[in-house]
């Protein structure tokens, strides 16, 4: 028996029928709705519950990773845009030209966040170009969240229904 036949029998390459696939996909969702540009939600709504140190925190927090997004942006951006390009289009194609059901799994899994992490770029730009502040800032960072949140319960719906239809379609051929 070579190794790769070994590999295959441990670990279920029919994504939708693991349940590691669906828990990966929830914790996935849960994450990236709680960080918000890098930011936990609970320091948003402490911010805008007490103010003071927790909105000066927040801030900072903000302008941090602002700047560390927009700085990768700006020196990889075109090279990164590229690379996410050629992948996202390659499992693409072995997903829904060869019908590879694992590279289908992980462009259910991919190709949402790279709309969220366009959605992320866009929102760190407008907070550097408009520098809002206090109560701006925050309706800014839950606009964001609630825009990811929408992203999120669409691409699960998708996620779920093409898996209950890959499932399904299994079952009739076994």
């Amino acid at each position: 028996m070579n190794w790769t036949n070994t590999l295959f029998e441990v670990i279920d390459m029919r994504s939708f029928s693991n349940l590691w696939f669906w828990i990966a996909l929830a914790v996935m969702w849960s994450s990236v709705s709680h960080w918000v540009l890098g930011v936990p939600y609970d320091m948003i709504q402490r911010a805008k519950k007490h103010g003071g140190a927790a909105e000066a925190d927040l801030h900072d927090m903000v302008r941090i990773n602002v700047n560390r997004l927009l700085y990768i942006a700006e020196v990889t951006g075109l090279v990164l845009s590229g690379v996410v390009c050629f992948m996202l289009t390659s499992l693409a194609i072995l997903a829904f030209v060869y019908d590879v059901e694992f590279a289908q799994a992980v462009f259910l899994l991919a190709f949402p966040m790279t709309l969220v992490g366009a959605l992320s770029l866009n929102t760190a730009q407008i907070i550097a170009r408009d520098n809002p502040q206090g109560e701006d800032l925050q309706k800014r960072l839950s606009r964001h969240r609630v825009a990811t949140q929408f992203v999120g319960m669409f691409s699960i719906f998708i996620t779920a229904m093409f898996g209950m239809y890959k499932n399904l379609a299994v079952g009739i051929w076994l």
